[in-house]
């Protein structure tokens, strides 16, 4: 994704030794070029720029900083500035309505949506509220009994008449309502979208707008707030093949705030918009907030010792329950970059385990003894040999799985409370 052009930036910053006049100019052009190809407003790629520029070249460095770290500073907090403020949204009794365009990923959304509540305590419940789509309704069925949350949609209604029907009979905390995707212009679908906002009269009015919309997103989403008043935006598709730059774009040029974003295709690839997050793991500083709190959610429903996975002392045998949630937890590649520097640091080479590797490396362990697992240090090579016999592999991948859990503890054992290894460098943490 063209964004992604910033964590090169961040890098070269990092591994500068002369920061001057030049080397300033130089980072303010690859920053413009970065934000003008993720699609940001050419007015906002301007603001921005200038700002790092004259910030960069005439403040003053503060004690227990260095140049490079002083710079890399002000980029984070001019790029913060760009995306404008989250929104918080109290874990209480909600209803929701999603609004959007055709093909920005409303229904998925919607579901997304509802487990995030879900998994933080909250009944759920989704109104199948688009009735034009023919797929939508048994999409949003199927979608939300597979994560047991409520589906509430009535064959043969208008969509004015199935959300009526839903509220009375819901009893759910948070109601969330799926309506038709539309184009702006569309006078029928506009109306019915205005009449089931009065219907519903909603806690929160949620535009879904696609990552890759470009710069279409500001026009779209003046006229959807101008219909029916939007107060949060969910950018959706922000899995690294989108641009993204034109969703932010839009946000801050309406003032309204982005109230959550969609990371992938997974139901679990969604999170609440964190701006200080966001720009540090744009930037390769990581996000130890957002890790720290996925891990604890995900040890919770798996039984797993949160507190030992994050000090890094656990045992092999909570290796293996890890591995059986590291679906949920993402690739290992994305749990790094979460890390402070870490995302400056590791490129392309870094394990990412597959489905079959997580497969062969439980296949392993479940040959090993009952102290192999919980002493992992006295699996010397005869043992190694053994293992592998016992499990059907190699002593190359017996060997790789104690990497692994080696690499994996260690990483861990870095992390201390958001600090990160540069003097003076905490923000966006």
């Amino acid at each position: 994704m063209a964004l992604e052009a910033l964590k090169e930036i961040a890098r070269k910053i990092i591994g500068s030794t002369n920061i001057d006049r030049k080397f300033v100019e130089e980072i303010v052009r690859d920053i413009q070029r970065a934000l003008i190809k993720a699609d940001v407003n050419i007015k906002q790629v301007k603001e921005i720029s200038e700002a790092i520029k004259k910030r960069a070249l005439s403040e003053e460095i503060p004690e227990y900083f260095d140049a490079r770290e002083h710079v890399l500073k002000i980029v984070y907090e001019e790029l913060l500035k760009g995306v404008g403020e989250g929104l918080e949204i109290p874990l209480k009794k909600a209803k929701i309505m999603l609004v959007g365009l055709q093909g920005s990923g409303k229904t998925t959304t919607a579901v997304k949506l509802a487990k995030y509540f879900k998994d933080r305590g909250l009944k759920s419940a989704v109104v199948a509220g688009d009735v034009w789509r023919p797929a939508a309704f048994e999409q949003l069925k199927q979608l939300a009994d597979a994560n047991s949350i409520a589906f509430y949609g009535y064959k043969g209604l208008s969509a004015v008449e199935v959300v009526k029907k839903a509220l009375e009979v819901a009893k759910e905390d948070i109601i969330i309502i799926d309506t038709a995707g539309r184009h702006a212009l569309e006078k029928e679908l506009i109306d019915e979208m205005i009449e089931i906002a009065k219907i519903a009269n909603p806690d929160y009015k949620f535009l879904v707008l696609d990552a890759a919309i470009g710069q279409l997103a500001s026009k779209q989403a003046k006229a959807f707030h101008d219909a029916i008043g939007i107060n949060g935006i969910i950018i959706t598709k922000f899995d690294g093949t989108a641009k993204g730059g034109g969703a932010l774009s839009a946000a801050r040029e309406i003032g309204i705030p982005i109230a959550f974003i969609g990371t992938g295709e997974k139901i679990e690839d969604f999170e609440k918009f964190d701006p200080a997050s966001f720009i540090s793991r744009l930037l390769g500083m990581g996000d130890i907030k957002t890790l720290v709190e996925k891990v604890e959610r995900i040890a919770k429903e798996e039984e797993i010792d949160a507190e030992a996975f994050l000090k890094g002392t656990f045992t092999l045998k909570d290796i293996y329950k890890q591995i059986e949630a590291m679906n949920k937890l993402g690739p290992l590649k994305k749990v790094l970059e979460m890390i402070p520097l870490f995302g400056l640091k590791i490129g392309d080479e870094v394990i990412e385990l597959t489905q079959e590797k997580m497969k062969k490396f439980k296949v392993i362990m479940d040959s090993m003894t009952e102290e192999e697992l919980l002493n992992p240090r006295i699996i010397d090579s005869s043992r190694i040999r053994r293992i592998a016999i016992g499990s059907g592999t190699s002593p190359q991948d017996v060997k790789e799985l104690l990497k692994y859990y080696e690499t994996v503890k260690s990483f861990m054992k870095r992390m201390k409370k958001g600090k990160i290894p540069l003097k003076g460098f905490k923000f966006g943490i």
